[in-house]
């Protein structure tokens, strides 16, 4: 297990909520970073900035100079932000790139953003539940759209790249990240509102700051191969019994553990025992009876 701190990390995606947080994690540990970003950005804790598309080799080639280690998180990140083919083609397109680039570079540290979202449940066409409760890495996928497929084809790049590269690539399957004060007070005044609104995505969630350090965690921890671990906070970001929204929302899901107060429904074990990764920061609204 590597504990070896990289010389040089390339962030793709750089300029988004967890890029830029990434940066700023790095900075504080005296780690040089490389931020490649699709349009110029200002104020990027990095040294060096390359602007051009993950997607194509050349400009991943020229970002990956002095570059030990990777984190993509470049990506369309929602499938109604453009057609379903430029969802799939661009998102797919550039983790291939970037992991391809990178192995052939000599980098054998690689951490990419995959998502809740593989398990085809939160963006999906029709009434989708999970096959059993707390959701884990060996849960069946009931992809229905371009973004969710997309990720799933992420996952097998990364498992293609560690076996044609060698070194460890690590999928992160994030939930909804945000800061406590911004994206994380909405989301959960939301799912207060209505409970309803949370239900695909298991009323999960995950402090930024407890994102970018399981990023960097899975840069120095993890021996070679690919790996696929979920992480989120250890609760929900709802204010009601988890057990009780199960009960309305997913009656007939089985349950594996119970899950008492507002535990989250989904299982961290590996990203524990793989990373050593615990989340540190919880939302933690005033819990509520369910109305």
């Amino acid at each position: 297990m590597s504990t070896v701190a990289p010389r040089r990390v390339l962030v793709t995606g750089a300029a988004g909520l967890i890029g830029r947080a990434m940066l700023t994690f790095l900075a504080a540990r005296g780690v040089p970073a490389t931020a490649l970003v699709l349009e110029k950005a200002d104020d990027l804790a990095a040294d060096r900035v390359v602007v051009g598309d993950a997607g194509d080799p050349e400009t991943v080639r020229s970002a990956l100079a002095g570059v030990d280690a990777v984190v993509h998180l470049a990506a369309i990140p929602a499938p109604t932000l453009d057609t379903a083919h430029a969802v799939f083609n661009r998102n797919t397109r550039a983790t291939f790139a970037v992991l391809e680039e990178a192995g052939q570079a000599g980098v054998r540290r690689a951490v990419i953003a995959s998502s809740f979202s593989v398990t085809g449940l939160p963006w999906a066409q029709v009434d989708l539940h999970p096959a059993y409760v707390p959701v884990d890495e060996g849960l069946p996928l009931q992809v229905t759209d371009a973004y969710a497929l997309g990720k799933q084809a992420d996952e097998a790049t990364a498992a293609m790249m560690a076996r044609r590269h060698g070194g460890s690539v690590v999928a992160l399957r994030l939930p909804f990240v945000g800061e406590r004060d911004d994206r994380l007070a909405r989301r959960a005044a939301e799912f207060a509102r209505d409970p309803g609104s949370g239900a695909r995505e298991l009323w999960s969630y995950l402090d930024v700051r407890d994102a970018t350090r399981a990023c960097w965690l899975g840069l120095t921890r993890p021996g070679p191969g690919a790996h696929v671990v979920f992480v989120a906070a250890d609760d929900i970001l709802a204010p009601f019994p988890t057990a009780e929204l199960l009960d309305r929302y997913h009656p007939d899901v089985p349950r594996r553990a119970d899950l008492p107060g507002r535990c989250s429904a989904i299982d961290t074990r590996a990203a524990r025992e793989l990373l050593g990764f615990q989340p540190e920061h919880r939302f933690a609204p005033d819990p509520a009876p369910l109305p």
